[in-house]
């Protein structure tokens, strides 16, 4: 099996270079990649790339993920988050591939407090939101085989995170102040490359699969019990902290205000997923104590 990967810098791109190894010959681009076009503005390389390489599988961890800049920068991430995922998957249909691609919560507009059905009604808050579901909707359009894994809250190891950050700015203040009125599940780069290749395993022999998902750790949190949660691990594994749990302010979402609008409600419920690959997603802790672990020691 040869599987083309697209995106191979990022926290996601970092952890399916590990995970989907066993399955085959992975060839991983960044944008930056000099034997094969791997930059999402520029169509023509990527469709010639997909042409010389001829790949089973695409893999597609590459996306136009800064948020507020997405709003003053809306052509561009039309390009990446919607032209170039419709591309890929028009590709993957000439070759008949799969497409594996990735969205997220911000398709929704975060009312409620109930996990967000794959079926209920998109809304996106901004252009990044916008710019993710137009490329749920090329892909869908094209029917080809696809696999859309909508997530959200995404952390990893490598590379700057939310906690990393918390622990940062715990170790030079006495008390911080982290949104509260925002819920979601914080779900490991890890755990997507893992089931990404778990799934794609499966829908080899079960074509009847194709289709859209939702992908998170169980369980929820808001920003500010997250960040108490990474304190207080952090300080049970030696951490030194000006910062306790304790001293961290709840505050709303207009306490902060950015560019884009954030969802309020970030929760994705995962049954589908669950019961079509025969998965049991883990609590959001346990990643995320596995993530301090390795970044701390």
């Amino acid at each position: 099996m040869k599987i083309l990967l697209f995106g191979k810098n990022g926290q996601v791109g970092w952890e399916l270079q590990r995970s989907l190894a066993p399955l085959g010959e992975v060839i991983a681009l960044g944008s930056d990649s000099q034997d094969y076009c791997g930059d999402f503005t520029n169509l023509q390389g990527l469709a010639e790339t997909i042409q010389k390489i001829k790949p089973d599988i695409i893999v597609n961890a590459a996306a136009h993920t800064a948020v507020d800049k997405a709003e003053s920068e809306a052509e561009l991430a039309q390009t990446i988050n919607t032209d170039a995922p419709a591309l890929l998957a028009r590709e993957a249909k000439i070759l008949n591939a799969w497409l594996i691609h990735y969205s997220t919560d911000y398709v929704f507009d975060g009312s409620g407090n109930i996990p967000w059905l794959e079926s209920d009604a998109t809304a996106p808050l901004g252009v990044y939101g916008a710019t993710k579901l137009a490329g749920e909707q090329a892909i869908q359009a094209t029917g080809c085989n696809h696999l859309i894994f909508r997530t959200s809250w995404v952390y990893g190891a490598r590379g700057n995170n939310f906690a990393k950050t918390m622990l940062r700015l715990a170790q030079e203040r006495d008390s911080l102040s982290v949104i509260n009125d925002q819920i979601g599940a914080p779900t490991g780069a890890d755990l997507l490359a893992d089931v990404t290749a778990h799934a794609i395993r499966t829908v080899q022999s079960k074509k009847e699969l194709s289709g859209l998902y939702h992908l998170v750790a169980s369980g929820e949190t808001s920003w500010h019990g997250y960040a108490g949660y990474v304190i207080d691990r952090a300080q049970k594994m030696g951490l030194k902290l000006k910062t306790s749990s304790e001293s961290i302010n709840p505050v709303p979402t207009s306490a902060f205000p950015t560019p884009a609008e954030r969802p309020k409600n970030s929760r994705l419920n995962t049954d589908k997923l669950q019961r079509n690959f025969g998965l049991n997603l883990p609590e959001w802790q346990s990643g995320v104590t596995r993530m301090l672990s390795e970044a701390l020691n």
